[in-house]
């Protein structure tokens, strides 16, 4: 089969895309899938650039979430079944599969812990379906599971034109919250407009901070999730509300005006969506799998959508990985495999 492996940390010219053997079984816990497609997150390109979370990884395979069709099921899995179009977030950090192969989504085939996975909607098609669980976990869970978001309430988004904020934004609005997002582009603002952003800052020319408070009448966002972190992050600390909620995806700088957020009570709090992965936890990865069924409903309704700004095959997985690094795309980048049968 085809592949984008790395045998070592580097800008893009360690990517090599190789025939490599096709795993042929799965563990008792685990599925085999054939990928259609496989989204490409910022993450991938940082372990590309840093190294993977796991010892003795290399060579490894990229790729976090993706699409595909069930190709065999593992003896003790009950929820799925050869045939099945299904999407997931699972690989492409180093892990290995039980009979030590790489697990990742920048491949043709691979091996996925059953835990992890859900039923595609059939509203997406396998592109689409790729794009969505990385961005919608990690919006989920920073916005509900630890911001505990209510109706009602005024909730800033970060770069809401990106991967995770496009789709934090929905769930707000389909919560019944009131959303404030920042875009740096008149064509990014029209976009987020049509996500339902309420209020959209242009931060290359509106002071974020004094924005936010004029538009709670100087009380300050409910909740903020931050998905670009430093000084962003930094200026986000006089616009939270007492007793706010205050979500960061990136490292807290260690020079944050903590007194500031202790004294206006705000609870802080990082969210890392790779975090079941990284401990190999079937409980919390259910957990994740759990979240891909209620917001396949969503999209089943049309109440929830996730934009793919470019697609590249398989083989252009460097120029992709140069898109995400640039950083000026909305939406999500998609990388395509077996792109012969959908000709």
């Amino acid at each position: 089969m085809k592949a984008i492996v790395f045998d070592k940390a580097g800008d893009v010219d360690v990517l090599q895309y190789k025939d490599i053997e096709q795993p042929q079984s799965c563990a008792a816990d685990e599925v085999l899938i054939k990928v259609m497609a496989a989204g490409v997150n910022p993450v991938d390109t940082k372990v590309r650039a840093n190294g993977t979370f796991f010892d003795d990884a290399y060579p490894a395979i990229l790729g976090c979430d993706g699409a595909g069709f069930i190709e065999k099921v593992g003896a003790d899995v009950q929820h799925l079944q050869e045939g099945d179009t299904v999407y997931y977030c699972f690989g492409g950090l180093g892990q290995k599969s039980d009979a030590g192969e790489s697990v990742g989504n920048y491949a043709e085939y691979t091996v996925v812990k059953a835990a992890y996975v859900a039923l595609k909607p059939d509203g997406l098609d396998f592109d689409t379906a790729a794009a969505a669980p990385l961005v919608l976990i990690t919006a989920w869970e920073a916005l509900f599971d630890r911001a505990r978001l209510q109706s009602g309430q005024k909730v800033f988004v970060h770069a809401g034109a990106g991967g995770v904020g496009h789709v934090a934004i929905q769930l707000a609005k389909l919560a019944g919250a009131e959303v404030a997002t920042t875009v740096s582009t008149p064509e990014k603002a029209e976009f987020v407009r049509t996500l339902g952003a309420d209020l959209v800052i242009d931060y290359k020319v509106d002071d974020v901070t004094q924005t936010l408070l004029d538009w709670t009448d100087g009380q300050g966002v409910d909740i903020a999730l931050d998905t670009v972190g430093g000084d962003a992050l930094k200026q986000l600390v006089p616009a939270m509300r007492l007793y706010g909620d205050l979500v960061s995806l990136l490292q807290v700088p260690e020079d944050l005006d903590w007194k500031t957020l202790r004294v206006k009570n705000v609870r802080v709090c990082q969210c890392l969506m790779l975090t079941p992965m990284l401990q190999s936890s079937t409980v919390l990865g259910e957990h994740h799998a759990a979240i891909l069924e209620q917001c396949a409903q969503f999209f089943d309704e049309k109440k929830l959508s996730v934009y793919v700004d470019e697609t590249f095959p398989l083989s252009d997985a460097k120029l992709a990985h140069n898109r995400v690094e640039q950083g000026h795309q909305s939406g999500k980048i998609v990388l395509q495999m077996h792109m012969e049968e959908n000709e």
